[in-house]
């Protein structure tokens, strides 16, 4: 069931976007923080996130 929606989907792939960025362009440690742009990505494009469900969060308008 989806519950991630509307511009909660929006702030999690422009975060990931931005994370993702930091994978690419500097040096070190911030590359590991460039991989932490997946999960964004994946809650963001699937529209489920398990931390939502455990929470009973849903902004989803559609259910």
């Amino acid at each position: 069931m989806k519950n991630v929606g509307g511009a909660d989907k929006t702030i999690r792939i422009l975060l990931g976007v931005l994370l993702l960025s930091l994978f690419y362009f500097p040096d070190g440690y911030w590359k590991l923080l460039g991989l932490s742009s997946l999960p964004f990505f994946i809650t963001g494009f699937t529209q489920r996130c398990g931390i939502n469900k455990l929470l009973g969060r849903n902004t989803c308008r559609i259910r």
